[in-house]
């Protein structure tokens, strides 16, 4: 990085000791000798730091300081004065200075507070880096109707209050259009919170919504604020909504209707001002048929309805997704960039993909990690992303027993209907019309585990 400072002093002598400094320090300078001129010279230089006189005729620094501050907030100044005061240091800081020095100049105190301005520049860049670079990771990748069209409707209801229900399949990438929709909303400097209303057990949804306090229950050791309070002012995304009980789905719409809350145990009811996004992958006009979703509960919640396309009606993004996620893996999982060849990615297109995008993202990355060249090639991705099916295939017929390949089958059956409802015990037992307890038995007795 060249670093540009601007030396602002109405006298010769200081702006003259200061340019000689900084520049052995290998640091580019412009001076100015009024305030009038330091504004005109940092528009055309751009410093990263200005020096900054105090007491010079006409506009004086504190003046120029506000000015320059309303110019560019990111300015980083530093004031100088030789009748350096408690409250003109307050002052200083109160308009927004980096540091304060006093004369007579000291040359190691000056040469410490560049280095730590630099230093702090370039840790702030780094971290716009960084939080662009896992921005990227949220984008929603594809240019085919389907997604164009979902991108469409996102753009119009983002800058609105407006409810949002997203629906579509497991691995569809519901909580991407989730964040798409905060972050084109007023609220996308305050917080998103995410919900798994699958993921938390009835007993404790409440608990996690609505908090509790100290005492209110077995465990409950301290006062606790839940996802609507920690959402406050932003977006709470409910994601599998439909899994949630009935008694929180209630307590959820009295939150929707009175803009309220009141934790488990207490008595005193808190405003709160959330943005509610939902989602689920459950047909909600079967489940309110069968009593297990409420239908008030559905209409606050689907003031627009956005739903996501399975990856098979758009494999023309399949490429798009792949370079994304073969890009992100190398930046963020530290693999070997490697490039696909054209069979192979044509061989990735032809597939249906069940597990939709997360599917997909899941055999790149395998791909990456267990190809042995230097491209990925057709053979490739044939040996590896059917390497399960035909390992399974092939110990069905080792089988020596009926009874044993009943078993193997069962669990090959069970593995993939799990796999397919990404490891959501409750939802794979409703699709299989099976007692969850059931369900947790057999994956016991097979000793399933989720692939990692």
């Amino acid at each position: 990085m060249a670093k540009r400072v601007l030396v602002v002093d109405d006298e010769d002598g200081v702006r003259e000791a200061l340019r000689q400094l900084l520049e052995y320090e290998e640091i580019e300078v412009r001076t100015a000798e009024s305030g009038v001129e330091a504004i005109d010279v940092y528009g055309e230089f751009h410093p990263h730091l200005v020096l900054l006189d105090v007491k010079m005729a006409g506009m004086d620094g504190l003046e120029a300081l506000a000015k320059l501050r309303d110019q560019d907030p990111q300015a980083r100044i530093v004031m100088i004065s030789g009748h350096g005061t408690i409250q003109t240091a307050v002052e200083a800081t109160q308009l927004g200075a980096y540091d304060f020095l006093e004369k007579p100049l000291d040359t190691d105190r000056i040469l410490l507070t560049l280095r730590n301005a630099f230093e702090h520049i370039a840790l702030q860049s780094e971290n716009e880096r960084l939080r662009a670079s896992v921005a990227d990771q949220f984008d929603i990748v594809g240019s085919s109707k389907a997604i164009r069209d979902v991108l469409g409707v996102i753009e119009k209801v983002a800058p609105t209050p407006a409810r949002v229900l997203i629906t579509g399949e497991n691995g569809s990438g519901k909580e991407l259009v989730a964040r798409a929709l905060h972050a084109g909303s007023p609220r996308a400097t305050k917080p998103f919170v995410e919900v798994n209303c699958a993921a938390i057990p009835s007993e404790l949804i409440e608990s996690e919504l609505f908090g509790h306090m100290k005492g209110s229950f077995t465990g409950a050791f301290a006062d606790h604020a839940g996802k609507f309070e920690q959402a406050d002012g932003g977006t709470l995304f409910l994601d599998e909504v439909g899994d949630m009980s009935l008694d929180a789905q209630a307590k959820v719409l009295r939150a929707l209707q009175e803009g309220v809350i009141i934790r488990i145990g207490g008595a005193k009811a808190s405003s709160v001002d959330v943005r509610v996004i939902a989602a689920t992958n459950k047909n909600v006009d079967e489940e309110i048929a069968a009593g297990r979703f409420r239908e008030d509960l559905y209409y606050r919640l689907n003031v627009v309805p956005i739903e996501v396309p399975p990856l098979r009606h758009r494999k023309q993004d399949i490429p798009a997704l792949v370079e994304r996620f073969a890009s992100d893996l190398a930046v963020f999982g530290g693999l070997v960039p490697k490039k696909f060849t054209e069979d192979a990615m044509a061989s990735l297109q032809r597939r249906d993909w069940p597990g939709n995008v997360r599917e997909l993202r899941n055999a790149v990355e395998r791909l990456l990690i267990l190809s042995s060249g230097d491209d990925i090639t057709q053979a490739d991705v044939e040996r590896l992303t059917r390497g399960a099916v035909d390992a399974t295939v092939g110990s069905l017929a080792q089988c020596e027993t009926f009874e044993e390949f009943k078993q193997e089958a069962e669990r090959a059956f069970l593995l993939g209907k799990l796999a397919e409802n990404d490891w959501n015990v409750s939802e794979t037992a409703r699709k299989l019309a099976m007692p969850r307890s059931n369900l947790y038995k057999k994956i016991d007795k097979y000793g399933l585990q989720r692939d990692k």
